[in-house]
């Protein structure tokens, strides 16, 4: 008996809940083969800085949220079929074993993921056979926006007030109850090891990291549930969530959201179940405002394409000051600037892959502002270790502390003595980040200008 086969392509998409490729596909297919490939471009590339595309925690986090996702469609009566090398190639070779007639996936945007989806649509082409793109990674439907990607306002206030004013934010697709197995045989394959790639199999952040993250759509659902309904830490996001000590200063969302294993939309319409039943407050909306500039991040990235990676911006102004300084860059790397509240939270990243907005905003405007370092470089730097790296709003973000970005503010400078003194008034981040000063009270007060 003919069977309609489609393969379900999972990339940046890592859950079960609200994945519209997966739902599509199950509409059209009698029988659904879920496929994730590890591509060896990224997992063994470098940057054109020299970077490793992606550190060991993000490498673990990946391959735990893999991991999982296989689990959870084994539980649906599924499989996931992993293989390693070039997404183009082990997608299309599936599609010939198993005689499909299509490829289901969300749609990626930025260059290296739209060329890898481009590279199978070709292939795809030469055998008659279709790619259907969904969307995965937005808290809006851009069909629901209420302008086209290509007039999207370039100020995010003016972004906010016209979506929040027109436009709904859809419901979640529901689980699926069930996936039809493949009914003929195919070597599931194997979850490479962190040793695959380089990395020693034992790889684990620092003992001092905010949060022990674990990768997999399970982990997220139960980071969104404890810090809705079980702390009730959300009801004073917007007081506590310029933090740097601790798993509760911030919701910790942004490395589950990253690699698909939470749903925008799952955490706005659980947030929006939280107001109608605890009430709402400055702080509720502020967690979704910070979505918000998610999607806003994302459109910049579509509409302008590859101008959020060049060292100009989608200004187009390039600032001349800027070097590469490989040098200063590496102080700044290691955590050894001589600028404690910069060198701590560097310090942090490279330990934990880990952290805070307030660091970030820091460390990247002393790179540039201070450093006079190519802020392309720093940007690079994040990528590498994220765990929560995704495109379009780390190289927005970088855009904007550059000042080539969206941000009508020229000069965006944060001053690290007064933002530690505002932020860590007690020297207490730094000394749990710097054994430097921890072990000598009167150094770290005179750096941090307490005494």
């Amino acid at each position: 008996m003919y069977k309609r086969r489609a393969v379900i392509w999972f990339r940046n998409d890592l859950r079960l809940h609200d994945n519209e490729a997966l739902c599509e596909a199950l509409k059209m297919a009698d029988e659904v083969i879920p496929v994730y490939v590890f591509d060896e471009r990224t997992f063994k590339g470098y940057t054109r800085f020299g970077f490793r595309k992606i550190g060991p925690y993000r490498a673990k986090f990946i391959t735990e949220s893999v991991a999982e996702l296989r689990q959870s469609l084994r539980k649906l009566g599924s499989e996931l079929y992993v293989r390693c090398g070039h997404p183009e190639d082990a997608v299309f070779d599936i599609v010939l074993q198993t005689k499909s007639s299509w490829v289901f996936c969300n749609r990626e945007r930025t260059q290296e993921e739209a060329d890898v989806q481009d590279a199978l649509e070709q292939k795809l082409w030469t055998k008659g056979l279709e790619i259907w793109y969904c969307r995965g990674k937005m808290l809006y439907h851009t069909a629901d926006l209420p302008f086209p990607v290509t007039q999207t306002p370039d100020v995010f206030t003016q972004f906010r007030k016209e979506v929040e004013r027109y436009t709904p934010i859809r419901q979640p697709l529901p689980i699926p109850q069930a996936i039809p197995a493949l009914s003929t045989p195919l070597d599931s394959g194997d979850i490479p090891s962190l040793e695959t790639w380089g990395y020693p199999s034992n790889t684990r952040p620092d003992s001092r990291a905010v949060l022990p993250f674990k990768g997999g759509e399970s982990q997220g659902l139960a980071r969104l549930r404890y810090y809705l309904w079980e702390s009730n830490l959300v009801k004073t996001y917007k007081e506590t969530r310029n933090g740097l000590l601790g798993g509760d200063y911030s919701s910790k969302l942004s490395p589950w959201l990253a690699a698909g294993c939470l749903s925008p939309k799952q955490i706005y319409h659980e947030l929006r179940r939280y107001e109608s039943e605890r009430g709402s407050n400055e702080s509720t909306y502020w967690l979704f405002f910070e979505l918000l500039w998610r999607d806003f991040f994302r459109l910049m990235a579509k509409k302008h394409g590859n101008k959020i990676f060049l060292k100009g911006g989608i200004q187009g102004v390039v600032n001349p000051q800027l070097r590469n300084d490989r040098k200063a860059l590496q102080r700044w790397i290691e955590g050894r600037t001589g600028q404690p509240f910069i060198d701590a939270n560097m310090r942090e990243l490279a330990a934990t892959g880990f952290m805070s907005n307030r660091g970030r905003q820091n460390v990247a405007s002393y790179l540039v502002h201070d450093l006079k370092v190519n802020w392309q470089m720093g940007a690079e730097y994040f990528e590498s270790l994220l765990l929560d790296y995704d495109p379009a709003s780390n190289w927005g973000n970088w855009n904007y502390v550059a000042g080539v970005g969206n941000d009508p503010r020229e000069n965006r400078y944060f001053n690290p003595q007064t933002q530690a003194m505002r932020y860590d008034p007690h020297g207490e981040y730094v000394r749990y980040w710097l054994p430097e000063y921890a072990e000598n009270p009167q150094r770290a007060g005179r750096a941090l200008k307490l005494t």
